[in-house]
């Protein structure tokens, strides 16, 4: 039996891998915060980088879905020796280069960092590190794009956009991040690389956020204003506390295709994202109830 460590297990991205290392009986050690029940092939370690109780000497591989500076200065630390290292940072490395707003430069400036120090530790003690960029996540409700506006459509239902968001979107499905980073660990063509992880379909933004509203139950309008009329009321919205993660910078991105390529992943470890297609579910905290509960 293989022993991983996963750091994010909580997260989004974490959940589905834990979901996959343990139907492939994978010996896990799964981090938190909080305290939480072992189960199954799962142990869960309570804390966090600066310190972690009942970490293993060693294991099989290391696992980071969660916030990759973090992770880069806990790794560098050599707490725990491994041959094999599968981290995600983002596509936003690339897409937010030249952004106006500082706080995204500095975003950018932190996962260029991390991956490098990622990178240099994994050469300095003899392992194999893969880096994994997804593009736009969705497909457990607690994302920050599609989720968030799922939330706030139930409330008014209706959702607003600026004429001519027909910025191109590849949306990815966690489940396909988890399956694609268990795929990179025995793939020898995938060390010292890194992967954007695109979804399988290629959309407009605002074909993105119609199938979002459409899948609500009830389904809500999309209304689009022209850019003056949705910035003047985006302006209303931040004076009142909210909206106030919506840049001026993300706005203007809505118009812009953010579009990767996934043949590499593809040639070399047979990544093979889904078409998104989502459903209530993709974009809600509360889970379906399984026929046997």
């Amino acid at each position: 039996m293989r022993i991983a460590l996963v750091f994010g297990a909580s997260g989004q991205i974490g959940e589905a891998l834990l979901a996959r290392l343990d139907a492939r009986d994978w010996q896990v050690f799964a981090v938190s915060r909080m305290p939480r029940p072992d189960a199954s092939n799962v142990r869960w370690l309570r804390g966090e980088f600066a310190g972690i109780e009942g970490l293993p000497d060693s294991v099989d591989a290391i696992f980071s879905t969660g916030p990759l500076d973090g992770f880069a200065q806990w790794y560098e630390r050599g707490l725990v020796a491994t041959p094999r290292v599968v981290a995600f940072g983002s596509t936003s490395l690339d897409t937010k280069q030249a952004s106006g707003d500082a706080y995204e430069r500095d975003i950018v400036a932190r996962l260029q960092a991390a991956e490098s120090r990622v990178f240099d530790t994994a050469a300095a003690n003899g392992a194999s590190a893969t880096l994994l960029r997804p593009t736009l996540v969705y497909g457990a409700g607690r994302d920050q794009t599609l989720a968030r506006i799922a939330s706030m459509a139930r409330r008014t239902r209706f959702f607003v956009l600026p004429r001519g968001a027909d910025g191109k979107r590849q949306p990815v499905h966690v489940d396909d991040l988890a399956a694609a980073a268990l795929a990179v660990v025995d793939a020898p063509a995938t060390h010292g690389q890194a992967y954007a992880l695109p979804g399988g379909e290629t959309l407009a933004y605002r074909e993105m956020v119609a199938r979002t509203l459409a899948a609500l139950d009830p389904p809500s309008t999309l209304w689009q204003v022209p850019m003056p009329m949705f910035r003047m009321a985006l302006s209303l919205a931040r004076l009142a506390g909210v909206m106030r993660g919506l840049t001026d910078d993300a706005v203007a991105r809505m118009r812009e295709d953010l579009v990767f390529d996934a043949t590499p992943a593809r040639r070399d470890f047979g990544y093979a994202p889904r078409a998104f297609i989502v459903d209530v579910w993709a974009v809600s905290t509360a889970r379906p109830t399984s026929p046997s509960s």
